[in-house]
């Protein structure tokens, strides 16, 4: 028997009984089938609690305006950084305070990265959707420490990883009782220091009965094509976008920043803030194109 006939992994991995209805619900808001499209965004990494605030107030501005439902996102600690000279963040008793800050003033709901197990409960305690990055979503205690939380919890699919080998992640998930889940495709290794997407993934993933979250920005980073610091195509952020929608996408991930070359992480990938708006009612009219499909026999 060769190979082809041992294996292929879209078809045996591929459920034909796969949930119609995937569904996640971050604080009030209701993510997967027949729910509105869902942004995540902000920043790459809180550089201060002024900064913030002003960049969660225009998304939250911009969400109202295109009646779109936000989680908003900036990093407290970015520990996989590419030198070690790089800056960080706040840390976690800072950024725990800002998100926190973000929250109450504005009244949206707010995600953040964990890399530790232990760092799961007390940002379980500000934030109402915990988010795996790439490089850790095989970690198992890191998984089900976060699922203990009984928060929402959404992990990047790595860059070696197929889409189906997310039913492992979602397996783990599911067994630390975590009611919530959904996975988020940001781009796979193609060759040194590049990235490519294959928009199969976002089916495939739903495939499993998660809503299946788009990275409109790290998909567009060249790691470490700065020698010392990641390189990005922000030009190529909407039209992988766009892409991804149309192929179905529950929700898009974006950074922005008012001033994306001078910030110190992801300045290359991230959106200007000033254009974001615009940007996303553009995607927005395609998600209504989508929608109108549903009704076509």
């Amino acid at each position: 028997m060769n190979s082809s006939t041992k294996m292929n992994p879209i078809q045996s991995n591929s459920q034909s009984s796969a949930p119609d209805r995937r569904l996640a619900r971050i604080a009030d808001i209701e993510c997967g089938s027949a729910r509105k499209l869902m942004l995540i965004a902000g920043p790459c990494v809180m550089e201060s609690r002024d900064l913030t605030l002003e960049i969660a107030h225009r998304l939250q501005e911009i969400s109202a305006q295109e009646n779109l439902p936000l989680v908003f996102k900036a990093s407290f600690d970015k520990a996989n950084r590419t030198s070690v000279q790089s800056f960080r963040g706040v840390g976690i008793r800072d950024g725990l305070q800002i998100l926190g800050d973000v929250k109450q003033t504005l009244d949206i709901p707010v995600t953040t990265d964990i890399h530790l197990p232990e760092q799961a409960a007390p940002v379980a305690e500000v934030c109402d959707l915990l988010q795996i990055p790439a490089f850790l979503a095989r970690q198992t205690d890191l998984l089900m420490a976060a699922a203990e939380t009984g928060r929402a919890v959404n992990v990047k699919k790595p860059q070696f990883a197929a889409p189906w080998d997310m039913r492992n992640v979602v397996d783990k998930l599911k067994m630390g009782e975590c009611a919530n889940v959904l996975l988020c495709e940001r781009g796979t290794s193609f060759g040194y220091g590049r990235l490519i997407n294959d928009m199969r993934a976002i089916p495939q993933m739903q495939e499993l009965g998660v809503p299946v979250v788009f990275d409109a920005t790290h998909s567009v980073q060249e790691p470490g094509g700065l020698g010392t610091s990641t390189g990005g195509h922000r030009e190529m952020v909407e039209p992988l976008a766009r892409a991804a929608v149309a192929a179905g996408a529950d929700a898009l991930f974006f950074e922005t920043h008012p001033a994306p070359d001078n910030s110190p992480s992801d300045g290359p990938n991230m959106v200007p803030l000033d254009q974001f708006g615009a940007l996303v009612r553009r995607i927005r009219v395609i998600r209504e194109a989508v929608e109108s499909l549903d009704v076509i026999d």
